[in-house]
């Protein structure tokens, strides 16, 4: 792909997420959706490789059908209140109709399925831009009609997502469906407050965004693919080795770091709302998040692979340095004390 055809395929990514989350109107919202889609498409498709071109199919597949509900579900709530506003989201089927087809996009439960298949299909980076900003406009569009969401609906999508994004990670050796299974466990605590605190719901959603980049970012610098490659990489990359293992312990949640900011928001809003046995189980549920965080991380920096030569170090390569994951390794690692600011914004 030259240059000319990356920065077109580039903008009109960026313009279809921008188009859809700035619109008030279904039909631009739509039209967004399905630039953003076809724009990603040319990004999958770029190796030549079959595996590329099924990612690619399972995503379009998938993608059409939700923008097809979209904007069906769109068209029933204008026959019954004759507004086509995104604002104006009124009628109850459609509400519910609308929901199940953002949440088949973003890959929520129940319509989860593809998105570890196409991740794991993709490149290291392909699979960062569908975990990452490819969300955007479908949350944005629960944002704005987070309203009239069926609550009881959208707790229970909550939960299950939790609970499959731990337990399908378990039997996972692939680090980027391991990934995508962490994205579902992630999008299951931002549904469950999503009609409670929306505001909590988008800075769960944004801090998951700036800690998974510098994820990606040192798995590809560090060309890991399984969990094999990662019980190796402490002898080439010791620095970034550790970096990655205490990113992962973010993502998981663990105190005193970045990630245990927002679940602490989330558990507290719950109880706030006398939602405790919701809580209960959202915190139980990632125990089981926080098993393979750990297991990733005990075989990144416990591990030591069985070797035939006698030689305790392989060759260190000199990484080039990316200004952008030094900038998001602080912040993915030490923002909980900025936890009262945040609490006073939410």
């Amino acid at each position: 792909m030259n240059l000319t055809t990356q920065s077109m395929v580039t903008f009109n990514i960026i313009l279809g997420t921008i188009i859809t989350a700035s619109s008030h109107h279904w039909l631009i919202a739509w039209a967004g959706l399905e630039l953003n889609m076809l724009s990603i498409l040319t990004i999958i498709m770029k190796p030549k490789h079959p595996r590329a071109a099924e990612a690619a199919i399972k995503y379009f597949l998938i993608q059409a059908i939700a923008s097809t509900m979209i904007l069906f579900s769109s068209t029933i709530n204008a026959i019954q209140t004759g507004q086509w506003n995104i604002l104006q989201m009124n009628e109850k089927y459609a509400c519910t109709m609308l929901l199940l087809a953002l949440t088949m996009k973003i890959g929520a439960a129940p319509m989860y399925f593809w998105l570890p298949e196409v991740m794991q299909g993709s490149t290291t980076m392909t699979a960062l831009i569908i975990a990452t900003w490819q969300k955007i406009a479908p949350i944005t569009i629960m944002f704005m009609t987070h309203n009239n969401l069926p609550p009881k609906i959208t707790t229970t999508i909550g939960i299950t997502s939790a609970l499959i994004g731990g337990w399908g990670s378990i039997n996972q050796t692939q680090l980027r469906k391991l990934m995508a299974y962490s994205s579902i466990a992630n999008l299951g605590w931002t549904m469950v407050i999503f009609t409670i605190s929306p505001n909590t719901a988008m800075l769960n959603i944004t801090m998951y965004i700036i800690m998974l980049n510098p994820t990606f970012m040192l798995i590809k610098d560090m060309n890991m693919k399984t969990l094999k490659d990662a019980s190796t990489t402490w002898t080439t990359a010791p620095m970034a080795s550790t970096l990655l293992a205490l990113i992962l312990l973010s993502l998981s949640g663990l105190p005193p770091l970045t990630g245990f900011t927002p679940k602490l928001l989330i558990l507290n809003e719950l109880v706030m709302q006398n939602m405790t046995p919701i809580a209960m189980m959202m915190a139980m549920l990632s125990l089981v998040n926080l098993f393979f965080y750990m297991r990733t991380t005990y075989i990144t920096t416990m591990t030591t692979p069985p070797i035939m030569s006698l030689t305790t170090m392989k060759w260190r390569l000199i990484m080039p340095k990316q200004k952008l994951t030094t900038t998001l390794i602080p912040a993915s690692l030490l923002t909980l004390p900025l936890l009262p600011t945040i609490t006073s914004m939410t």
